[in-house]
């Protein structure tokens, strides 16, 4: 075959020669812009992205540590009623509890007033004595207070 091409092309004149070989480095150019440069930037886009999910993989693995060790340290769930000791640490945070009702395993409770951030630190303290708030609706009272309605259940064991 390359003994037939290469009569072929003997037989060619110096003009048509120069042709044929312009022709064919041009279809090199052609083929190494139109395959090679897509695949290579298609490669160079595939490392960027495995670094980048790489650095995501190694993220979520410390974030999933990070929960790993908040659940060891969790309180125990209270002995104590719920209902009671809600009241007590109400009490305790000088919040007036404008009512509260039993519902199940829950507890509903709702104060008229009481100031946001004093509210959610109190909230923090009993998740910290195993009190998780199931739900929380917080609405301005006016004068930089709130309302709040607050259900709570107690930490599964």
């Amino acid at each position: 075959m390359i003994a037939r091409f290469r009569t072929w092309f003997d037989g060619r004149s110096r003009r048509e020669k120069w042709m044929i070989l312009v022709m064919l480095a041009l279809l090199g150019v052609t083929l190494v812009w139109v395959l090679v440069l897509p695949i290579d930037d298609a490669l160079s886009s595939a490392r960027r992205r495995n670094a980048d999910a790489a650095i995501r993989l190694a993220q979520t693995r410390a974030q999933v540590e990070a929960v790993k060790t908040v659940r060891r340290a969790r309180p125990e769930a209270p002995t104590t009623p719920l209902d009671a000791l809600v009241r007590e640490s109400a009490s305790a945070a000088g919040f007036a509890l404008d009512s509260v009702a039993a519902d199940g395993a829950k507890l509903r409770v709702h104060l008229n007033s009481a100031r946001g951030g004093a509210l959610l630190g109190w909230l923090g303290d009993l998740e910290g004595q195993g009190v998780i708030v199931d739900q929380l609706n917080v609405t301005d009272a006016g004068n930089h207070n709130v309302a709040a309605d607050i259900t709570f259940r107690k930490m599964a064991s």
